[in-house]
């Protein structure tokens, strides 16, 4: 065998050697993610099913997200709108209304979702009892723009920036029920999280397979020409 034919082999399963590794290595990635996935959807579950309490003095981010609560007060006017959108009805946003509890204190409320032909008019809801869940949402990402100062359209939900603008806590209680003004309540519900990591990660193990066999076929006709 020549040095050039040697060398077309030795290339040749490095480099489907480096394919089926890397692939592999993104198969496994998406089982590690589907187990942790797997993991928070529990951590929700137990969280929601908890009786509610009254609203909290002072949280503790990992033990009380989700956590159920209840709060009577005023919506103050103020609010923020997230992009947002629904299945079937389109384009719209999310309401973060202030609410100020009837013992002073100024939390963001998360009423739910507005279509965008709904989003300019004026909300006239005030005092409302408010059902829902404490959260710290995780929406954005180091891709996620930052809100647009022309629009104040907001493209996550971040509790303590929200805060810091509105001047309120910095938690978001998101509500399960209605609040009025035909707002569409969110709730935190994890039948709409999907857990797809298992299909990722075979569809990753069959490429690797396929590129192992595409490989062996190269090898084969590399030394088939050496003979």
């Amino acid at each position: 065998m020549g040095l050039v034919m040697k060398f077309r082999l030795i290339s040749a399963l490095l480099l489907g050697l480096a394919g089926v590794v890397f692939l592999c290595s993104l198969g496994f990635w998406q089982i590690q993610r589907m187990y942790e996935k797997r993991t928070q959807l529990d951590e929700m579950t137990a969280g929601i099913s908890e009786p509610a309490v009254p609203l909290p003095t002072s949280f503790d981010r990992e033990k009380d997200r989700f956590r159920p609560v209840t709060v009577t007060g005023k919506f103050t006017g103020e609010r923020l709108y997230v992009l947002s959108g629904q299945a079937m009805i389109g384009a719209g946003v999310q309401v973060i209304s202030v609410l100020q509890t009837s013992d002073g204190r100024r939390v963001l409320v998360d009423r739910g979702f507005l279509q965008d032909d709904d989003k300019h008019k004026d909300l006239t809801v005030t005092e409302v009892q408010i059902l829902g869940n404490l959260m710290w949402p995780r929406d954005s990402n180091d891709y996620t723009p930052p809100p647009d100062v022309k629009t104040g359209m907001w493209f996550a939900r971040d509790a303590d920036a929200m805060a810091a603008k509105l001047g309120t806590e910095a938690v978001i209680i998101v509500a399960r029920e209605p609040t009025g003004d035909g707002i569409a309540p969110m709730p935190v519900d994890t039948s709409t999280i999907p857990n797809d990591h298992w299909g990722y990660a075979i569809t990753w193990f069959l490429l690797a397979l396929v590129w192992a066999v595409m490989t062996a076929g190269l090898v084969w006709r590399i030394r088939r020409q050496t003979s």
